[in-house]
């Protein structure tokens, strides 16, 4: 064992000096450039219309451009444009107000055409999507074929997450409404978790930053919005329009139906802020982990930066073993404020 840690120590040491080697023949070679941490952040964390390929930043996998402009409809692969080239008037803006979007180049000036292409984050929520559907069918067709029989493997992983989920969570708190939410709020907690722990792989299918983007969160909590008060009784509503608290509270001055109103909006804010800030705040901490190597590098040289690197890559490793169990915390947490929104909605008046 201790040589096989040895050959293991060796490797790496071996991989650092080379990366490092290259990085000081590549800089005797190139021209001197200012490292600047904002833009390499969020160039990984925001959008794109390409999928970052491993260890290179100018190799990327193209993905389907839809966009409508003056000229009506183009479809295109967005590898005829990610390099900084224009394709039939289209390109990516390098700068103002629509930087890192695509726009076109008109007589009139510069326009945003309307943009449905695949980005990214899309092909990435449509992967999180398809490897739920692929879950659920997993554990459909186990059931189907080997009747009450206890699964096992990943079938038998599926039925504990749901148990916990449903049995243990949901329907407590939903009590005799839990068998009609109970499939919204399975589904919201599997797609986030999918989404969550997608985003911490490097390689593709993963890397997408998808809910540390505000959007894709936004929409999350609007889902929630939409059912918790669609679906709410006649005294849910009664106690927000006219709630039983003094008259003076009520009129002239409606403060408690105000306050009561605004709270319908605050709830599914608070989900959108909550899933948003800590996923993206747990992607940025790791990025400017593995960043001090080259920061260091940059200001002390190639020794000091090496030293670092080791610190900087413990150091990462351990935020992402944390935020992976942060994916599994903000995936139940979101499902469980979820519930008890939608709760709070079927209340029944008492006698």
């Amino acid at each position: 064992m201790k040589i096989v840690k040895i050959l293991i120590a060796l490797v790496i040491l071996a991989l650092m000096a080379w990366g490092y080697a290259g990085t000081a023949h590549h800089r005797e070679h190139a021209p001197e450039t200012e490292l600047n941490p904002k833009e390499i952040i969020f160039s990984h964390l925001c959008d794109n219309y390409g999928w970052e390929v491993p260890f290179s930043h100018s190799v990327k996998i193209p993905l389907p451009v839809i966009v409508f402009g003056s000229d009506g409809l183009s479809v295109f692969s967005s590898g005829k444009i990610t390099g900084g080239e224009t394709y039939k008037g289209y390109r990516i803006a390098t700068d103002g107000d629509f930087k890192g979007k695509v726009v076109q180049d008109t007589p009139q000036g510069e326009i945003r055409p309307w943009d449905f292409s695949i980005t990214k984050d899309v092909a990435g929520i449509l992967i999180s999507a398809f490897i739920v559907i692929l879950a659920a069918f997993c554990l459909r067709n186990w059931y189907k074929k080997h009747g009450m029989k206890a699964p096992r493997r990943v079938p038998a992983m599926l039925e504990f997450v749901v148990e916990f989920v449903y049995t243990d969570t949901i329907r407590p708190i939903m009590g005799k409404d839990a068998p009609k939410y109970g499939p919204y709020l399975l589904t919201a907690f599997f797609f986030i978790l999918t989404m969550n722990l997608l985003g911490l792989i490097v390689i593709f299918p993963g890397g997408a930053n998808l809910t540390g983007n505000l959007a894709v969160a936004m929409v999350l909590a609007l889902c929630t919005l939409a059912i918790t008060n669609l679906t709410g009784t006649k005294h849910y509503w009664k106690e927000i329009l006219w709630p039983d608290v003094p008259m003076a509270l009520k009129c002239p001055v409606p403060m408690m139906p105000l306050i009561e109103f605004l709270g319908i909006f605050t709830k599914p804010l608070a989900l959108m802020v909550r899933l948003f800030a800590n996923m993206l705040g747990g992607h940025m901490v790791v990025i400017v982990l593995i960043m001090l190597t080259f920061i260091f590098t940059g200001m002390a040289g190639v020794a000091v930066g090496a030293a670092t690197s080791v610190f900087s890559v413990l150091l990462a490793l351990f935020m992402l073993l944390l935020d992976t169990l942060i994916s599994f915390i903000q995936a139940y947490v979101f499902t469980l404020l979820s519930t008890i929104f939608i709760s709070m909605a079927h209340v029944h008046e008492t006698e």
